[in-house]
């Protein structure tokens, strides 16, 4: 009797939750029409993909069985492309997968620009070319994971049964040349390898593969050497084009064409569940999950393992084996293949090696000649982001009793233990007592999520805090303890503290977990604990307590205008009647109450009438408060948007601008202050300001040195203007210039574009940042002719200054990188936006700005063409023109 492999798996009709589909990238060329032709053809000559290799396209993506469609369509953004085209965009259909029949599929159109339209035209566009993706392959299984699908070219994708644009085409045996050597059977033959190597690859990339370093790095230089290792090798590409060429020319019924691809290529990426998703028609409930393990157990006498840990699409959380729900969801079978299995090969090289060398009775007078102190000092210099080899790694633990003098080396020595081994993880411990103390940037790499041995300190989100339900059970955390104990000594940090674990308990989305919320809601009830024990710390939870109903009088207010069907003016009236009212205890504050936003500000009460509702969609409201020294703080309230993203780029920008403080360069920032007092509320501090396009609308021509001379006239002084104000100007323009370009600040305007009378430039709304931009052609620096034109030209001795002070700043914080790269690595985990969209790039994307392989002098030369192609771009003069009349004309 055949013994049958165990197989877990969940059914597609208990799976609720959306259709979703990541449009990656196309590849592939065609040969380019002639000028000539073009010259002649007006329905060619305006079409986009016919001008440029990288011309810019847009896709469709729409639910299809039975040959109907199930849903509309969705898009992508408008994107711009520069060297590829490349969406890496998630698209959700409005259809769940509990929903979808078996023969359920994807038709995806890629749609060209074109002002004439045509035949199949979608508004302004043409199909560049169509696929149809199934849902389900042959054995009833979702698919899942990266997929690369044959493009048709000037096709729409049908959705069809039968469809003439299929993602998949199987290979038809027997076709063309069957003779043993001929060039038709070595591009089969080469296409099965293709197929073959495609297939481990994409299993090596789900996990299903384990990874081994060194065997994998030798593999992938074979994979390169033979010509396999790019998507765009048209290996088996060509195979399945010259089966169907020998079809089509042998068909025939031209009832039924073969479809034939073209030479492009569309990667998508679908979602990844942890176990294998069958399809189901109904619904067939299982026995009692304890059932089975004990059957399994009993069956191979060995415990049930836990279930692989595999990443989910957006949006899809884990399924709990304990939740009374998913009994009918999943079948828990026992698998010798699940759970994490050490490489043999591997694992014993490494005990041989270190067991040499694992006493360190021995190891303790080793020396580096010359070369290997080479090699260590090249490892020294990797970035926090640099994955360690093997060999790398072993060369670091034998030398560790010699690196424990240098600072830089603690990091990589900890990446380099293997903390799963007791004894080694023992003897690591050892000898870190004895490293040398090492600066906070490299001390902030140990934060993360890589490392989780107890001897090391961890960010909250990763350190293993057991709820207060389970307060019986023994768990400490030092670093909570170390921050609870800071907080609980300094009101300021105590405030800044609480209002930061608030928004986190506050959050409730699927990325954030109820282990995360639990984790944090034991750090606030141990805070508050804490602070009771103190001299004067139960006046301070008073405070936090004001502060919270402070916080929720204003929320209501700025809800109930948002929310209203009113006139600016009424608006603005309903917030000033509101703040009047003595019962709302807005107007007087008795005793004067910490600012949030700063808590150095002591405030003593609203003042109603210098109150003002903005006309922008969620309406934010602008009050102003008396404080204790006599003046006034403006500030603006906000609901309906999650500020965390803008208050980490603030953040980061104060910390830049006290990293170049320490290099003795002082460039005139003055962030404004920014609390997120929820998911979706929080405070911002009001500048007096104006933005470049309010400047340029009152002033007209260079308007910003006219806006300045109007506030700080002097004949004598450099372009009529007072010095100090011209060099705060040129200071500022320098740093936030250098600085947006590092942190990729995206949909830069005029309007976000703010200058204070003193001079002060700054930047507002950071909605888009890592080189996120709504906008085609956005440079990836924001250096307007509006900027160089106040400071004289691009020929003035000022604007050469400009230039030398965005170099000594790029300079100062490239040195400073491994500091701002660990921060970024720290908020992978965040739930910022842009973070989260892809968080295992969001650190690369910064580390490419600071261009760490280049040497100092070619960054800045680097740096300089970036500047000025940022300002002799004329695509974003133009949409700033545009976003201007745009803006006048809502006004």
């Amino acid at each position: 009797m055949p013994i049958m492999e165990p197989f877990s798996f969940a059914s597609s009709d208990q799976l609720n939750y959306p259709v979703s589909i990541r449009i990656m990238s196309l590849e592939g060329e065609e040969t380019p029409i002639p000028f000539s032709t073009l010259l002649e053809r007006p329905d060619l000559r305006h079409v986009g993909s016919n001008q440029s290799p990288h011309s810019d396209l847009y896709v469709t993506v729409q639910v299809w069985a039975g040959s109907k469609p199930l849903t509309v369509p969705v898009q992508t953004p408008y994107k711009w492309f520069r060297n590829e085209r490349k969406w890496s965009e998630w698209l959700t259909l409005p259809i769940d997968y509990s929903t979808l029949p078996e023969n359920a599929r994807l038709a995806i159109t890629l749609w060209d620009l074109s002002p004439t339209g045509g035949e199949g035209a979608h508004g302004h566009a043409i199909p560049f070319g169509g696929t149809t993706l199934p849902l389900f392959d042959k054995d009833n299984q979702l698919y899942k994971g990266r997929q690369q699908c044959f493009v048709y070219r000037h096709k729409q994708a049908d959705g069809n049964d039968d469809t003439g644009a299929p993602a998949f085409i199987p290979r038809r045996s027997g076709v063309g040349s069957s003779k043993k050597g001929t060039p038709s059977s070595i591009v089969d033959n080469d296409a099965e390898e293709y197929d073959r190597l495609m297939d481990l690859l994409k299993k090596h990339e789900m996990g299903e593969i384990p990874r081994v370093d060194w065997l994998d790095q030798l593999a992938f230089r074979v994979i390169e050497k033979r010509g396999y290792g790019s998507a765009k090798s048209s290996l088996r590409l060509k195979a399945i084009q010259r089966q169907q060429e020998a079809l089509a020319s042998a068909n025939t019924d031209a009832s039924k064409p073969i479809p034939v691809p073209s030479d492009f290529l569309l990667t998508v990426e679908l979602p990844r569940f942890d176990f294998p998703v069958v399809f189901a028609d109904h619904e067939y409930p299982p026995p009692p999950i304890s059932s089975l393990q004990h059957l399994s157990s009993s069956q191979s006498g060995l415990m049930v393992k836990p279930t692989p840990d595999i990443q989910l699409g957006p949006g899809i959380s884990r399924i709990d084996a304990d939740d009374e729900t998913s009994a009918g969801r999943l079948i828990r079978v026992y698998d010798p293949e699940v759970g994490a299995r050490d490489n043999p090969a591997e694992s014993k090289h490494r005990r041989l090696v270190r067991s040499q060398h694992r006493n360190g009775i021995l190891d303790k007078d080793l020396k580096p000649n010359a070369k290997v102190r080479d090699e260590l000092n090249q490892i020294m210099s990797y970035p926090p982001t640099h994955s360690l080899s093997p060999e790398e790694k072993d060369l670091i633990w034998k030398f560790r009793y010699h690196l424990t003098r240098y600072k830089k080396a603690l990091t990589k020595f900890v990446k380099s233990v293997n903390w799963l081994d007791a004894s080694e993880a023992r003897s690591a411990v050892v000898v870190l007592e004895k490293w040398t103390d090492i600066d906070v940037d490299d001390a902030l790499e140990l934060l993360g999520p890589t490392f989780s041995n107890s001897a090391l300190v961890q960010a909250l989100k990763y350190e293993h805090i057991l709820p207060q339900s389970r307060q019986d059970v023994s768990q400490d955390s030092s670093l909570a303890s170390f921050l609870i104990t800071r907080a609980v000594s300094s009101l300021t940090l105590g405030n800044y503290f609480y209002w930061y674990v608030m928004v986190e308990i506050d959050d409730r989305s699927s990325e954030q977990g109820q282990d995360a919320r639990e984790i944090y809601t034991k750090v606030a009830y141990d805070f508050m604990t804490e602070l009771d024990k103190q001299p004067g710390g139960q006046e301070k939870r008073r405070t936090y307590k004001r502060q919270a109903e402070w916080i929720r009088i204003l929320s209501q207010v700025s809800g109930e205008v948002k929310e209203a069907n009113e006139s600016i003016a009424r608006r603005t009236d309903r917030v000033k009647h509101f703040l009047a009212e003595s019962k709302n205890e807005l107007v007087t504050l008795d005793p004067p109450l910490p600012l949030p936003l700063d808590p150095s500000v002591m405030i003593t009460g609203a003042i109603p009438e210098e109150t003002i509702v903005f006309k922008s969609s969620l309406h934010p409201i602008k009050v102003a408060f008396k404080t204790t020294s006599g003046t006034k703080y403006p500030l603006i309230f906000k609901t309906g948007d999650d500020l965390r993203q803008d208050q980490l780029v603030i953040q980061i920008i104060m910390l830049m601008d006290d990293l170049l403080q320490k290099e003795n360069l002082d460039l005139k920032l003055s962030p404004y202050k920014i609390l997120a007092t929820s998911t979706s509320a929080g405070l911002s501090q009001f500048v007096p300001s104006m933005s470049f396009q309010g400047i340029l609308n009152k002033y007209g021509n260079n308007a910003a040195l006219a806006y300045l001379k109007q506030n700080n006239p002097d004949s004598n002084g450099p372009l009529g203007l007072r010095k100090e104000t011209l060099d705060t100007f040129v200071r500022s323009c320098a740093g936030y210039c250098v600085i947006t370009y590092i942190l990729g600040v995206g949909d830069r305007h005029l309007d976000n574009l703010l200058l204070a009378p003193d001079g002060h430039f700054f930047h507002a709304d950071f909605g888009y940042i890592l080189g996120r931009d709504p906008k085609p052609f956005a440079p990836v620096m924001k250096l307007s002719k509006e900027m160089v034109d106040c400071m004289g030209g691009v020929n003035s001795e000022h604007y050469r200054q400009f230039k030398q002070y965005c170099f000594l700043a790029y300079s100062a914080l490239r040195k400073n990188s491994n500091l701002i790269l660990n921060l970024f690595s720290l908020m992978v985990d965040a739930n910022i936006p842009d973070i989260k969209l892809e968080p295992d790039k969001a650190v690369f994307k910064v580390r490419d700005r600071f261009h760490l392989e280049l040497s100092e002098e070619e960054a800045i030369r680097n740096l300089e063409k970036i500047m000025e192609d940022s300002l002799n771009a004329l695509v974003p003069v133009m949409i700033d023109r545009l976003h201007g009349v745009m803006q006048a004309f809502r006004t």
